[in-house]
């Protein structure tokens, strides 16, 4: 029973560790801010430290920094941008690092922490807006979500059939019903 009860333990404390943030991200303190509280009064907020994140629209280099314009959406506990969630407006992430645009390419999933610096304008179209600054601790580029597809159940793969004579299921013709694609291979029943 001890020895249940232990295994059990320690599962939930492996799980626990599983979500915490990257490290990049994790050991920088900050303040939990919305963007819109943010946004609405500017100069309340300078200096004070932030974990924003979004998807990237657009990187700027210019001889002493760059500037990566950001998507704003809420993050999850790990510091993740909840894709799902509405996002709330644009702000831009200024670093004195090298941004390289094939790294920071637009669309991709980034968490910044660092601290707000004020606003800067930008021209979307023809509307000019004022979006807030921040400036880079540490960012963290999320990797991209590959998804497979994998062969459906079945030894042969689950659509398509078995692809060669004398059974000819691959292109659906003529198919056989699903309950006989659990089974090996040829027939004979």
């Amino acid at each position: 029973m001890k020895s249940h009860l232990s295994i059990i333990s320690l599962f939930f404390l492996l799980s626990g560790c599983a979500s915490l943030p990257p490290a990049a991200i994790r050991n920088i303190p900050f303040v939990d801010v919305s963007y819109q509280t943010v946004n609405e009064d500017i100069n309340t907020y300078k200096d004070v430290s932030i974990r924003w994140g979004g998807v990237i629209v657009d990187v700027e280099n210019e001889k002493d920094f760059s500037r990566v314009q950001v998507l704003f959406y809420p993050l999850d506990k790990r510091g993740y941008p909840q894709l799902s969630q509405k996002n709330e407006g644009r702000f831009v992430i200024e670093s004195s690092d090298f941004l390289d645009p094939a790294v920071y390419a637009k669309d991709t999933e980034i968490t910044v922490a660092g601290t707000i610096k004020g606003d800067i304008e930008r021209t979307i179209g023809n509307k000019t807006i004022q979006v807030p600054l921040i400036s880079a601790t540490a960012i963290y580029l999320w990797p991209k979500d590959y998804r497979y597809y994998y062969y459906g159940p079945g030894r042969y793969g689950g659509y398509y059939g078995y692809p060669y004579y004398p059974y000819f299921g691959y292109y659906g013709y003529p198919s056989y019903p699903s309950f006989y694609r659990r089974h090996f291979w040829p027939y004979w029943w």
